[in-house]
Order: structure tokens, then sequence, then C-alpha cells
């Protein structure tokens, strides 16, 4: 359940902290008192925009969070999220534009919090209760109510839409002359097959190249560098050998010396392996005109290929594969297309028949639903309504069924009933929307349910049934109930208070929950405004007594 709730400069609130008990937790207070807030922050928690006009005047930050018993740990887990014996959510946002989201004091993502939002709170606002007139809605709300597995239609339902997709991607890749495509990409295929890319390291063709046609000139340089180690009277190699002779005359005086001579034989057979790898190197070079040719021709194949398909080899081959690929798709089109209208027919088979199995599940669920509302509806005022669940054959397939669901609904005995779209009384539509909520508590598995102002539009004595009705389905969740009906509040297991002070030429708002006598006072002044007098009070006291 929903422990706690603390607000900090959202609005008018400077710094609110309530916490909330089992059973109906009611909330009450004087028009523009902040009792909104509550509403505002709770939507924040649980994943809605956050807008930095809602930030309290001249704060640079705002935050809420919320502490939830029992935590989904199953999602959790999937979520990556910490778990623990409490959910803590906190949500903060700066005037800046920026905001953070943490749980269990882990960093999180707003599409987190939305889903976690979605396990544990089902919010109702005024405004809320028009979602009853979308058929979309509607048949959700019956597959919910009857606990249809609505998965083997959508499953057959996507692959469906999915074969349908590839065929038609199928004639778009075919557009235009189908056989001048085959022909042109066969000679691409062709050009680049021939030319035999694979394995070719353009690094060591350039480097052959240069050395082929530059062949003269590499020979040249080798035999002179030869000589000059190696082969000419005053090489390198002659001049260390009378270095070390001269050294070796010198270790006969000077001891040092002696290490000096072996650092020149060192030297000395280092020049010879030089000059051995000079001359490896010259007889390898080949002077080949022929070779020249081939690798002048090779270059120019791979430089126009890097023109016509690529910046370089690795964009060449990657054509390549594409080109084979598309090529391999236009020659097989006829065949693949012949498949998948084959898939296609079988796809639209599988939609169906679980279409039709989904439908049985729907209509046999549609006369249990129509008659679980009515029941509550006559509980709600409406001692003669009827509410009726009309399912019939969509015009196409959709990704929610082969069914079009209608909700009709009658107030009154003799007369028909009326798709609910057709009926103007905001306090009808509202009572249904009760109803409806009244039902899925007992099918749902969400533990906590928000109603803001549910009693709109209502009051008098429907306000006893509401608050009565609110009380049943707060027997099996805890419900969190905004209101301004006396009649509502007197239900309460919990009742909580939201006012209005100025302070320092600032408005602030505050919570807390009143009881016994502050109670009666509170329920009186929701009977007869301010001025309490002896008959609201007793009003008020023989509201708490039919508790």
């Amino acid at each position: 359940m929903l422990q706690s709730l603390r607000i900090r400069n959202l609005a008018i609130v400077e710094d609110l902290r309530v916490e909330f008990g089992d059973g109906l937790n009611v909330i009450t207070g004087e028009t523009g008192a902040g009792k909104s807030v509550i509403v505002g922050a709770l939507d924040l928690i649980l994943g809605e925009r956050a807008d930095k006009s809602l930030l309290r005047t001249g704060s640079d930050q705002c935050a809420v969070e919320a502490v939830f018993t029992a935590p989904p740990r199953d999602l959790l887990d999937e979520l990556g999220l910490p778990n623990g014996d409490e959910l803590i959510v906190r949500r903060q946002f700066n005037a800046n534009g920026t905001g953070k989201v943490f749980v269990n004091d882990s960093a999180a993502t707003v599409q987190a919090l939305k889903r976690l939002g979605d396990r544990l709170v089902d919010m109702h606002g005024p405004h809320d209760h028009q979602s009853l007139l979308n058929r979309e809605f509607q048949l959700d709300l019956l597959d919910a109510f009857g606990h249809h597995d609505t998965a083997p239609y959508r499953t057959a339902y996507r692959q469906w839409l999915d074969l349908q997709q590839q065929r038609a991607a199928l004639d778009t890749d075919a557009g235009g002359d189908v056989t001048q495509q085959i022909e042109f990409l066969q000679f691409q295929v062709k050009e680049i097959a021939d030319a035999k890319l694979d394995g070719l390291d353009e690094n060591e063709l350039v480097a052959e190249h240069t050395r082929v046609a530059n062949a003269a000139r590499i020979l040249e340089l080798a035999e002179a560098a030869q000589r000059a180690l190696s082969e000419d009277e005053s090489s390198a190699f002659n001049a260390l050998a009378v270095v070390q002779k001269q050294l070796s005359d010198l270790a006969n005086i000077v001891p040092e010396a002696a290490e000096w001579q072996t650092q020149a034989a060192g030297l000395a057979g280092q020049v010879q392996e030089l000059a051995r790898s000079v001359v490896s190197f010259a007889g390898k070079i080949d002077a080949d005109p022929q070779r020249l040719a081939w690798l002048d021709d090779r270059l120019a194949t791979v430089h126009k290929l890097k023109r016509k398909y690529g910046g370089d080899l690795l964009a060449v081959v990657a054509f390549f594969a594409n080109a084979k690929q598309r090529l391999h798709n236009l020659e097989t089109r006829g065949e693949r297309a012949a498949a998948l209208d084959a898939a296609i027919g079988k796809a639209a088979s599988a939609v169906q028949v679980a279409g039709k199995a989904l439908g049985t599940q729907r209509r046999t669920t549609a006369k249990k639903l129509a008659a679980a509302i009515t029941k509550e509806l006559r509980d709600l005022g409406f001692a003669h309504g009827a509410f009726d669940v009309t399912l019939t054959p969509a015009a196409a397939l959709g990704p929610a069924g082969m069914d079009e669901v209608e909700f009709a609904f009658t107030p009154n005995a003799g007369e028909g009933t009326r798709p609910l779209r057709q009926i103007a009384s905001s306090g009808e539509i509202s009572r249904v929307m009760l109803a409806v909520k009244v039902i899925l508590a007992a099918h749902d598995k969400i533990p906590v349910l928000v109603f803001d102002e549910i009693d709109a539009n209502v009051g008098g004595e429907m306000g006893n049934a509401i608050g009565e009705k609110l009380r049943t389905v707060a027997g099996k969740r805890q419900v969190v109930c905004i209101t301004h009906l006396p009649q509502v509040a007197a239900q309460g297991a919990s009742h909580y208070v939201v006012t209005k002070t100025v302070r320092e030429g600032r408005t602030l708002a505050g919570i807390g929950m009143v009881d016994g006598k502050e109670r009666v006072e509170e329920l009186a002044r929701m009977l007869g405004g301010k001025d309490l007098t002896s008959v609201t009070l007793k009003h008020a006291q023989e509201l708490l007594k039919r508790r």
C-alpha cells in the first residue's frame, strides 16, 4: 500500500508529509486549499510529465517522495533496481528543466517509473470517466473482467501483419523494370567478382608496385651501399678493422681500451650483417616489365572499383555483398512471392481461428459484465437502471481482435439503453465509472486506487451510496479519495484535511489527520460552511454513526 507521501516546493506546498492507512483514506478541504497538489505529486511519482511551472515561486528545485509497502519484486528485478521490504520512489526536478528519478536510492528512468506506477496505483480523476466512451478502453475492460488471454490472437495478428509487410516490401523493392535491374546487377557483380578481391591487401599491392617500378634505382643504391659497407677499400668494415688493431695496441697500455676493442668488433659484425641484408633484399627485386604491367593493370582496376562502388576496398566488398543479395532477391522474387502468399493465407486462417475463439469468450463475458455493472449501479441510486455490453463483428481485423464493443446504459425503467457517448450527464457517467471500478477491483491486482472527486456533480443521498461503495472497495484495496461530499468523507477509515494559511506574505498548504471533535467539525463545515451550528454538528455526528 501507499504508506507515506512527502512533497517539497510543489505549487503552494513548501514541505508536506502525510502517512496513509489501510482501507478508505479520504481527503477534504476548502476549494483552492491544495488538494490537487496531492494528486499532482502522485502523478509525478507515477511517471507523468514534470513541468517546471509546478515549482513553488522562488524555489530552484521540487521533490516528491512516496513509500510503498510490499513492492513488486519481480518487476524490480526485471528493471535491475534494488529490492527491499519497502519501495521508496523519489523524483526531483529543477527550474532549468532537468530532473532525476530514484528507486530505493538507485537512479532510474521515467519509463521505469511508469511501469512501476502501472503495477502499484490506479488513478482516476474527475475527467477520466471520458475514457469510458472510448471503445478500445471498453474492450480492454471487458478482457480484464473476463481474464481473457488475448496473447494467441495478438501473436497471430502480428505474424499476419509482418508477412503482409514483407509482401508489400517485395513489390516495392521490385519497382521499375525488373529485367533491366537484374541485368545491371549482374554486370556489377561480375565486374567486382572478376577483380578477385578476396585476400587482396591494397597496401601490399602499392608497395610491390613501388618496388618494381623503381627496380633499377633500388639495385643501383643497394649496390652502392654494399660497396660502402664492405666491398670498397675504404669501406666501413675495413675502417673498423683498422680501429680494432689500434685499440688492441692501446689495450696493452690502457686496459680500458680492451672493452672498446670488443665494441668495435661488434660494430664490424653488424656492418657485415647489414651488408648481407642489403644484398639479400636486392636479390629479390623483380625488374620484369611484365610484372610491372600486371601491377599497373591491377591497381587501375582497384582504383576504378573504388571510384564506382565506394571510397575504399571495404566499401567495394560491402557493395558486392549487397548487390549479390539484391540480385538473388530479384531472381527468386517469383518464388518468394508465392511462398509469402501461401504463408499469408495460413496466417490469416490462424488469425480467424484465434479471433473467433476470443470473440466467443468475449460474448460470454459481456453478459456477465453487464449484469455485474447493473447490480452495482442499482446500489448507486439507479433502482431501475440497466447496463448492456454489445459485441458486433469489426469492419476489419485489428490488433485487439475481430470484435467491436458498445457499452450502453439506461437510468430509468421502460427506456431502451443508449450508448454511453450519448449520455450527457457527467454525474451519471461518474457513477457508471465507479461501478466499473468496483467490479474491476475484485479482478485486477493493483493495490492502490486513487479517486479524485469521483463524486463530482453528485450530491445528497447519492453521496451516501458512493461513500458506502468506496468503503466496500476499500475492503480489498487501499483507497485514497479526494472528495467534496461529507457523506463520502464520513465513510473513511482515515480522514485528512488540507488547509491553506498565509505566513510572511506567502501562501502555504498543509495536511493533517482529523479525528473525534475535529472530524465532526470538518464534516459540519462541509455540510453548512464555516459557521458551525448545532444542526450541522449533529448531522455530522449522525453521518459518522452510519459507518
